[in-house]
């Protein structure tokens, strides 16, 4: 078995084709002036970052001027480029259209399309910085969450340089580059990589914008005790690849805290990529029952896992969202 991450806890990372040198310029640029000009570290340079011990990591003060400039002209968009009206009530409560997912045949991830809420996280701690973990906005108050793998942000320390471009594909990030203010994970997995607290969630924001994440996305929302044995589709961006893959099964149980889900093809990089159910063909927003990690921190080739999402994710998912 190995680790699905292609980022900091897995393989060396695979910066992918020219085609996103844009962003990565950009992303590089962000490090550079936003997030790193804090002096706050990562594991990456074998420092780590403050309220660890509490499973808590919070954005020092960043020169947002600077970072906004830096960002400005690096980040490349297409016109015309459609993004959804949302509100706060139908991003959680709002009706959706939900249609059966038919199993994919054969069973094999192929290239999907991108949704507005799923996007790669990039890390900028090397020279060509690349994407290795995928992340997923999912309903919160504030309307700034994401939800990943644990083991995407802390390896012995947070990883604070990372950056999440939502609905990537070809080198563009139609809905713009949002960073980390907060990171919150279990003390369970700080103590020891229990896979089953694999899970983290971030609050992000968006260089010099005053909006949340979820107005501009739309957002997923997140179901706790999950039953399995319900369809679902996994979308994820492989490490080396300008489009995300996705993948439809049942979800099944693996004893009492994993769930698994069986699909050949889910290379680097889609750790942290959400098992959705009940998703709606129009907007491709659904419910996230799991993200890819937790057992052998994702699985193989054949098989992938997730650490299911009962009372410690639930406690977790409130203290980062409050």
């Amino acid at each position: 078995m190995r680790a699905r991450s292609s980022g900091p806890a897995g393989s060396p990372r695979t910066p992918g084709p020219a085609g996103y040198a844009a962003l990565v310029a950009a992303v590089l640029a962000l490090a550079a002036v936003g997030l790193l000009v804090a002096g706050q570290g990562s594991a990456s340079d074998g420092s780590l970052a403050r309220g660890e011990s509490s499973g808590h990591w919070t954005e020092p003060e960043a020169n947002g001027d600077r970072t906004a400039d830096a960002m400005a002209s690096a980040v490349r968009t297409e016109p015309g480029v459609p993004r959804p009206a949302v509100d706060s009530a139908a991003a959680d409560h709002g009706a959706r259209r939900t249609d059966p997912l038919p199993r994919s045949e054969p069973l094999e991830a192929a290239p999907g399309n991108p949704s507005p809420a799923v996007g790669p996280l990039f890390y900028t701690d090397q020279d060509e910085p690349g994407h290795g973990c995928t992340a997923s906005v999912v309903h919160s108050e504030r309307g700034d969450l994401l939800v990943t793998a644990a083991h995407c942000v802390y390896t012995g320390g947070f990883h604070t340089d990372i950056a999440f471009a939502p609905g990537y594909r070809d080198g563009v990030a139609p809905y713009g580059v949002w960073v980390p203010t907060s990171i919150d994970v279990d003390p369970e997995w700080m103590a020891d990589r229990d896979e089953d607290h694999d899970v983290a969630f971030l609050r992000v924001r968006q260089v010099g914008s005053d909006a949340a994440v979820e107005r501009v996305t739309g957002a997923e929302r997140i179901a706790f005790h999950p039953a399995a044995g319900r369809p679902a589709r996994v979308l994820g961006y492989p490490g080396d690849a300008e489009r995300p893959l996705a993948c439809q099964n049942t979800v099944r149980a693996e004893g009492a805290t994993q769930l698994r889900f069986d699909c050949r093809g889910m290379p680097g990089g889609t750790s942290g990529s959400p098992l959705l159910t009940d998703v709606d063909p129009v907007t491709g927003l659904g419910t996230i029952v799991g993200v890819l990690g937790g057992k052998d921190e994702g699985g193989d080739d054949e098989t992938s896992y997730s650490s299911y999402f009962g009372d410690a994710v639930r406690d977790l998912y409130h203290r980062a969202a409050n």
